[in-house]
């Protein structure tokens, strides 16, 4: 019952100072499990900020956090008071004229379609993130909406094709989406090393796409030239065991693929059809177990 009234708790215009960082104070608040600090900084931002991308921003954690307990009820409350209000913000700002409005608006529909498909309502997640790929066609979020939609409907079905690389024909493939920026995609090059290893001389063929960010080392902004060789130098120093030749380098690939986290890993067997779709690292048995099956027997079975 304490749950359910927590949007009702929000909505009060408590007369404290706002604190300076309101996610990241949200975010330590659910690190020591007190979601009820967290609340209670929320109300207080927003009685002295008003409602304000950060702030929505954080109201986001709180909607993942009942999300991620099966509270199921105000997770879907919550996403949907954050797509009305990130809606209202967009009558003011385009949505990716700052990055903490696209975050809080991606997590909202993330959430609502997540909460649709655990209490059994599939097709209605599939519809409604078909309806907001289309709303929001245009801006930073779709990559985000397109994963969650991918991974409802993307295994079984044929794979994208890739801009810059084509897919094999009769062999199977594991794609790993990467980004030369990001550790987790470093963490898995030990495991990736070992899969290929053992199963390319099966037939198993590696392809590793990535994508432009607008920067280099340090978050400093580079021109497409120089971001482009500064990925293959990347590729060169952190990746060689893994990726043989320069990664085909295309936002596009990232989109079709819902790719919005790295890394994404995607399974294709020897038809082309997807047999694993999996944004985020994976434990080397876990990867070896789907590859093993796609590899002995189609992954048909």
């Amino acid at each position: 019952m304490r749950r359910t009234l927590l949007l009702i708790l929000l909505a009060l215009a408590w007369a404290i100072p706002a604190p300076a960082g309101i996610i990241q104070v949200v975010q330590a608040s659910f690190a020591t499990g007190s979601d009820t600090r967290a609340i209670q900084e929320l109300s207080a931002y927003r009685a002295s900020q008003g409602i304000t991308p950060e702030y929505l921003e954080a109201f986001s954690w709180l909607a993942r956090a009942e999300f991620q307990s099966q509270n199921y009820l105000p997770a879907e409350k919550f996403s949907q008071a954050i797509y009305t209000f990130s809606v209202e913000q967009l009558k003011k700002q385009p949505l990716d004229k700052e990055p903490h409005l696209p975050t809080a608006l991606g997590a909202a529909i993330e959430i609502q379609a997540g909460t649709l498909t655990a209490q059994g309502r599939r097709s209605e997640a599939v519809t409604y993130l078909q309806e907001q790929a289309k709303a929001f066609g245009a801006t930073s979020i779709l990559p985000r909406i397109r994963k969650n939609l991918l991974l409802l409907t993307l295994e079984g079905k044929p794979a994208p094709p890739l801009d810059g690389v084509a897919l094999p024909k009769g062999k199977p493939a594991l794609l790993f989406f990467w980004a030369h920026w990001c550790p987790d995609c470093k963490s898995e090059i030990p495991i990736l090393a070992r899969i290929k290893a053992e199963y390319a001389p099966q037939g198993l063929v590696l392809l590793a796409p990535t994508q432009k960010y607008g920067y280099v080392a340090g978050g400093v902004d580079a021109a497409p030239a120089v971001e482009t060789a500064y990925i293959e130098q990347v590729r060169r120093t952190y990746y060689a065991a893994v990726i043989d030749g320069p990664a085909p380098v295309s936002e596009a690939n990232f989109t079709r693929y819902g790719a919005s986290t790295t890394p994404t890993l995607v399974l294709v067997d020897r038809m082309g059809i997807v047999r694993m779709y999996h944004p985020g690292a994976m434990k080397y048995e876990a990867l070896k177990e789907a590859v093993e099956r796609v590899v002995k027997n189609g992954g048909t079975k």
